[in-house]
């Protein structure tokens, strides 16, 4: 059984609470300083392709503060959250927690949106630059496959809009089939995708809770369930790569932690089938491997990994035989990426001011929990362990990439759930306190800027 830190006696509590302190800290002073860079080194950073004097960088988003009525509903929520949610978290039957979380996090999404109103819901997916207006004018998908590589430079005849050529044809698929299941109005996919989005803390977990670490699940689930992620969770097609992903983490720990071949290798398909599916919905997903690794690793089990891996090669190899090979399409649009925008976002800034926006969209107590997490290193489980390195392995991999040069609020969202598991290790008498600052954070930054996402 874990030791609080905060309990007066523990030997080394001062030096736990002060990693708390100092990750928080350090948090707080990234955000700062992407802020004030700008400014005091005259520096244009480009958030936006067109820069204007009410940029929010780092955030892709305009500064807007604003009321609306969404207003109410959420900081009641949040009020609610505050007061009941950590206590709720601990004492509810696992399965009404699992209910529970759904239904409070789609509140806390959909309240947020609808500070905008009814176009908190819809204006967002509406939008050129989005998948909607694609997915409605193709007629017939695989010869889109086929097109697909030679649509995506900028200089090309007819190119793609910049989210569609942004990503592998997945995502424009999901679209696709929405709008041929008369769903395609923009409100109607937005609610779609947000019922989607409001899963991933229950595909979370229900992950811990199969990798035998229930009682860091029910630390970690008011965090996962209330914060500022929801601004880009909400009507955000990377909200929906969020969830297939977590999904598919959650039946590769199933697959895992079964003791039989016959009760394995089902759940080994669905994670290969889900994790790549996720490969061809964005071109950063690649990097779920990472955390992939670190589930069997937290299990103990490699079984799955043959079956999880065909599962998933099927997924890729089923696109290439249409006539898109993500393998060709990766370096072209890596091209169109150096053509736009990100030729202009100075390296020296974003490679760090990309984590200022990391804690933007997960919330400041990511730093507190990443301080708590390794502070405690030798009393955590090893699923939580392994889960948040792998978390933190992949943002890394992904910032020194420098193919998420800003825009990283959505782009990493992924990662954000499983980054928060750190907050299972904030001590009990501190946790009411945290969440109270990430629900402060979140409404603080709907009400005060309005993102493109």
């Amino acid at each position: 059984m874990q030791t609080d830190v905060a309990e007066p006696g523990t030997p080394g509590a001062p030096t736990r609470l002060r990693a708390m302190w100092v990750g928080l800290a350090v948090a707080v002073g990234l955000v700062v300083a992407a802020v004030v860079a700008r400014p005091v080194f005259g520096w244009e950073v480009y958030a936006y392709a067109h820069p204007g004097p009410d940029d929010a960088a780092p955030l892709h988003a305009r500064w807007e503060p604003r009321v609306g009525p969404g207003t109410v509903p959420a900081v009641l929520l949040a009020l609610l959250g505050w007061r009941y949610a950590v206590r709720a978290a601990e004492r509810l039957r696992w399965r009404h927690l699992l209910v529970v979380s759904y239904a409070a996090g789609l509140a806390w999404l959909l309240s947020l949106a609808l500070v905008d109103g009814i176009d908190g819901v819809s204006s967002i997916l509406a939008h050129s630059y989005e998948y909607l207006e694609t997915a409605r004018a193709t007629s017939d998908f695989p010869a889109a496959l086929r097109e697909w590589i030679g649509r995506i430079p900028l200089d090309s005849e007819d190119n793609w809009p910049v989210h569609v050529a942004g990503h592998p044809p997945g995502a424009l698929l999901f679209f696709v089939v929405l709008d041929r299941l008369g769903l395609g109005g923009a409100g109607v996919a937005g609610l779609v995708v947000t019922l989607v989005a409001a899963s991933v803390p229950a595909a979370v977990l229900t992950t811990l809770r199969t990798l035998r670490e229930e009682a860091a699940a029910r630390r970690a689930a008011p965090f996962l369930v209330l914060g500022p992620a929801a601004l880009w969770m909400c009507v955000s097609g990377d909200a929906v790569f969020t969830a297939v992903a977590a999904w598919g983490l959650a039946a590769l720990a199933a697959a895992a932690t079964r003791t039989t071949w016959r009760g394995s290798a089902p759940w080994a398909v669905l994670a290969g089938v889900l994790l790549g599916s996720c490969v061809m919905m964005s071109y950063g997903l690649p990097l779920l491997g990472v955390l992939a690794l670190a589930v069997l690793a937290a299990a103990r089990s490699w079984r799955p990994l043959p079956v999880a891996a065909a599962a998933a090669s099927v997924v890729v190899l089923a696109f290439a035989v249409e006539g898109y090979a993500l393998w060709e399409a990766y370096p072209v649009l890596r091209e169109r990426y150096w053509d736009g925008v990100a030729s202009d976002r100075p390296t020296a800034y974003w490679i760090w001011a990309n984590l200022a926006v990391l804690v933007l969209s997960a919330g400041p107590v990511l730093g507190a929990g990443l301080g708590q997490t390794w502070a405690r290193r030798g009393e955590l489980g090893r699923p939580v362990l392994l889960l948040v390195g792998a978390a933190v392995a992949s943002i890394a991999l992904a910032d020194l990439s420098l193919m998420s040069k800003a825009e990283v609020e959505r782009i990493w969202l992924p990662f954000v759930p499983w980054l928060l598991v750190a907050t299972s290790a904030l001590p009990q008498r501190w946790r009411r306190s945290a969440l109270g600052l990430q629900l402060v954070a979140a409404l603080v930054l709907q009400h005060l800027v309005h993102t493109s996402w």
